[in-house]
């Protein structure tokens, strides 16, 4: 041992010298000198160094954010605590229909009023020293700072809640460093501003949470918690606090519901992430170990609430259609409040885009109440009764191109239906029906289908116009005939939908047939003064030139069509004195604090002199009693005073009614979407659409009569007189006339009552041959004449024009025209004397044969060479006589006489009664 520490010794002692030897020494003091010298070295460059990395970077920081405004305690206070509510939807009378159509729904909640729980599952996943920072973790800010611009795989993020709740409330998710600058320096801001509990309570209001079990996007807790465990934040246990804390990082990776409202296949993302969040809390000491098993294990799946319908599925095309609305009302409120009109919107796209987008913006983020005019109770009404409906007609086949395949497919396509019902004072849409099923075809057919509105374009378009321009009274004649109107063509247009013609009708007549021919022909003398124009003062949006110019937009034929709303708001004007009130659905719109901004104001439009509209609606009353819908008043349960047009489409593919009352109007389309015919055996197409006019109309008379079936009726204006006419020209009557009985009277604008005599009729005489009746010759015997009118061919050209041929056409085939022939109706002397005839006998009554001429115009009866009798063609040719002999002869419409008959005898024949040998 003593050894061991002798040599331990002399090792130490040699050590020593080394180090304290002169050398050794300096050489050490040499070598303390230089590293010493470097340490200060790098020392000063690390100061220096750091020192303008520092400069440079506070300079960078602040050149992001030298844009960003230095916002006040009130303006954020505004961004933070906007939680984008969802606008709420009424019905007419303050009737809660739902909310607006959103795929966010959200549901403030106050702090005091969150599971714990849940509170510090968020700060335990999101951000840890929540309580502790200023609004910014520095190193979680360095680190991410460092990861990006090392492009590392690993991005742990470094936004704290506050940040978070800057990003979503103030900021954008843009990816800049700019934003990040902004980001951090509004986090500081409003850590000075708000205490941690108001940051937590708007942040939990705020963030994101994937999809309800109805499939809708949900944001904020109370959303949340509802929509997946259907409880209040309040009430939620553990694991579901957990898993709803989860949620934020990736809500639609991890929400447990399908966009269709389903449970998704796969759920593990959603529960790993809940243990995460559990594991969490542990760590940060909110939950102990025992509370984390127990949490860890529980099944959560158990817990999410059962999938729930939409509430707003009951009308979705009610509220689609408010929202709609309500968006075009909200753009021009917010363009009129920068300055701009309507009419700057309409001729600058890009100015109604931004505002548009503006407005739905709005709509869909400050929580308005809009109330609409609605009646829940008659759209519910009307809703069972077109769902009941049993006379539609068949589903018919149609090809279709699959939207997914490509292929050609075969669908069966339903009668589709479109009905709105309008308060004529206001303009309020009362109800209205969109389609059979919204499922299976989502287009509104009340407001948004377009189709051609046949015969109930002809009040609007031709008969009104016409009446307010003096060209026409409800009287007027007009020619229902074969007449070729169409430019160019030879061929007979239009043609009626009966295939028939009528010959002379009254206006009033034509309209309440619904005759095409007499409308397109006025409508024709009117066009150059453009009736359209009284479309587009009623409301008519979808015209273009050639609905001005084209005959056919006279029967409904129009470039592009109508909507049932436009139709039916059209019929309004005549109820309302001639007055367009434009129909609407958004009443007002009022803002979260109340504050109106916006009420409908009725602005009345003229259209028609109160005269013009009366004498329509006193035309339109006959399409109702004797016309085209004379049947729907058996079908109604109420009797009103109406006035309506019913409407065919061209190869019967839409039909149409559309009524008014003093108090209503109600429009009426079926049809199918591919345009096809409706017609099919049995029911035929208008009788169905009309039932369902009337079984509508009674479900809303059921919810309120007094609204649907007024006790007034429409009043006449003063200007209107009661005139006598000729039915043929619609002059005032001449002796010509009033001999043939054709003088009528009606209704006149006092300022357009006729003032000329009638110049149509020329006294004649007339004969009747095989049933058809021809001018007498000057040599017919006056015994086979009647009296009658020859229509004068000035007339006939006024009416119809000099090419026309066929003008027998013109007289009705009624018995109070039978007197009336046209100049062409004559019968050309053959030359010859007539056949003679032969007679039999039996009894005390002869009778002959006719004779085979064309030209007879009667036979005369002779006793023993005395005339007895003279029998007109066409009347039984036969004679009852005393005893004594008779012969007959055939006379000719130029007063030729056939030889005579053979002889026969009644009765005994005396000396005196033998026959000229």
């Amino acid at each position: 041992m003593k050894e061991r520490i002798q040599v331990w010794m002399e090792k130490a002692k040699s050590v020593l010298t080394l180090i304290t030897h002169r050398k050794t020494v300096k050489s050490a003091r040499i070598t303390y000198q230089v590293f010493w010298n470097l340490f200060l070295l790098v020392l000063t460059v690390l100061i220096l160094g750091g020192s303008f990395a520092t400069g440079v970077g506070a300079g960078y920081f602040a050149s992001l954010v030298k844009d960003e405004p230095i916002r006040s305690y009130d303006s954020m206070k505004k961004d933070i605590y906007n939680y984008t509510e969802t606008s709420d939807l009424y019905f007419a009378n303050d009737v809660y229909l739902g909310r607006l159509r959103t795929d966010l729904v959200r549901e403030e909640v106050k702090l005091d009023h969150v599971s714990k729980d849940l509170a510090n599952a968020v700060i335990a996943t999101e951000d840890e020293y929540f309580y502790q920072h200023k609004g910014v973790v520095p190193k979680a800010v360095f680190r991410a700072l460092f990861q990006e611009v090392t492009n590392s795989a690993v991005q742990s993020g470094g936004s704290t809640l506050t940040q978070q709740l800057i990003k979503n409330q103030i900021l954008t998710n843009e990816v800049s460093f700019q934003r990040k600058a902004n980001e951090i320096l509004l986090a500081l801001r409003l850590e000075k501003f708000f205490d941690k509990k108001e940051i937590l309570e708007a942040y939990l209001n705020v963030s994101t949470f994937g999809r309800n079990s109805s499939g809708q996007n949900i944001a904020g807790v109370q959303a949340a918690a509802k929509g997946i465990f259907g409880k209040n934040a309040s009430d939620l246990s553990l694991p579901q606090a957990a898993f709803i804390a989860g949620l934020p990082q990736s809500p639609f990776g991890y929400t447990p519901f399908t966009r269709e409202g389903t449970v998704k296949n796969n759920l593990e993302p959603g529960l790993t992430r809940m243990k995460t969040v559990l594991k969490r809390m542990v760590d940060g000491g909110y939950i102990n170990q025992q509370q984390y098993a127990e949490a860890s294990a529980y099944d959560i799946t158990k817990d999410f609430t059962p999938p729930a319908p939409n509430p707003l599925e009951k009308y979705p095309w009610l509220t689609f259609e408010i929202e709609k609305r309500a968006v075009e009302v909200l753009t021009t409120v917010l363009a009129e409040k920068d300055g701009y009109t309507e009419k700057d919107l309409k001729n600058d796209d890009t100015l109604f885009y931004k505002y548009k987008t503006l407005a739905t913006h709005d709509l869909h983020q400050n929580g308005y109440q809009i109330h609409s005019t609605i009646d829940k109770d008659i759209f519910d009404a009307m809703q069972v009764v077109k769902d009941n409906y049993k006379n539609y007609g068949p589903d018919k086949a149609q090809q279709k191109e699959d939207p997914e395949t490509k292929e050609t497919i075969t669908v069966m396509e339903p009668v589709e239906v479109g009905a709105e019902l309008i308060e004529n004072k206001t303009g309020k849409i009362i109800s209205f029906v969109a389609g059979r099923d919204y499922d299976k075809q989502k287009l509104n057919h009340a407001t948004s289908a377009v189709r051609q509105n046949g015969s109930t374009m002809k009040p609007l378009l031709v008969y009104g116009p016409a009446i307010e321009l003096g060209k026409a009274a409800p009287g007027t004649p007009l020619p229902d005939v074969a007449l070729s109107l169409a430019p160019g063509k030879s061929t007979p247009w239009p043609r009626n939908y009966d295939l028939r013609y009528s010959g002379i009708v009254s206006a009033r007549y034509a309209l309440a047939k619904s005759y095409n021919v007499p409308a397109v022909k006025l409508y024709r003398d009117i066009v150059d003064q453009q009736p359209a124009k009284y479309l587009e003062k009623m409301g008519f949006t979808s015209l273009i030139k050639p609905d001005f110019e084209n005959l056919s937009t006279a029967i409904g034929s129009l470039e592009n069509g109508v909507t049932i709303e436009e139709n039916t708001n059209a019929f309004s004007t005549f109820a309302n004195n001639g007055k367009f009130i434009d129909a609407y659905m958004i009443d007002k719109i009022v803002d979260k604090d109340g504050k109106v901004v916006y009420q409908h104001e009725v602005k009345p439009v003229d259209v028609f002199k109160p005269q013009t509209a009366y004498l329509t609606l006193d035309m339109m009353r006959d399409v109702i009693k004797s016309g085209t819908a004379a049947g729907v008043n058996s079908k109604l349960n109420f009797r009103a005073d109406w006035a309506g047009k019913t409407g065919t489409g061209n190869e019967y593919i839409d039909s149409w009614f559309v009524a008014t009352n003093p108090n209503v109007t109600f429009g009426i389309w079926t049809g199918y979407d591919t345009p096809k015919s409706l017609k099919t055996s049995g029911m035929s197409y208008s009788q169905r659409t009309n039932n369902l006019w009337a079984e509508l109309l009674n479900s809303a008379y059921s919810i309120k009569p007094e609204l649907v079936a007024p006790k007034e009726t429409f009043q006449m204006p003063e200007g209107i007189v009661k005139r006598s006419y000729c039915a043929v020209s619609g002059l005032l009557p001449s002796s010509a006339c009033s001999k043939a009985g054709l003088v009528e009277s009606d209704y006149f604008n006092v300022n357009d009552v006729p003032k000329k005599v009638d110049d149509s009729l020329v006294e004649s005489k007339f004969v009747t041959i095989n049933g058809k009746k021809y001018l007498a010759l000057d040599s017919t015997p006056q015994e086979f004449s009647q009296f009658g009118v020859i229509l004068n061919p000035d007339f006939i050209t006024r009416m119809v024009g000099k090419n026309f041929r066929n003008t027998s056409q013109l007289i009705p085939k009624k018995d109070r025209w039978g007197k009336i022939l046209v100049p062409d109706a004559k019968m050309v002397d053959n030359g010859k004397s007539p056949d003679g005839v032969s007679l039999t006998v039996s009894g005390n009554t002869i009778t002959w044969t006719s004779s085979p001429d064309n030209d007879i115009v009667g036979y005369r009866v002779y006793q023993g060479g005395t005339k007895v009798a003279s029998i007109v063609s066409g009347s039984s040719l036969s004679f009852t006589g005393g005893n004594g002999d008779y012969h007959v002869t055939a006379v000719d419409i130029a007063g030729k006489e056939s030889a005579p008959s053979n002889h026969v005898a009644i009765g005994a024949v005396t000396e005196t009664e033998q026959p000229t040998p």
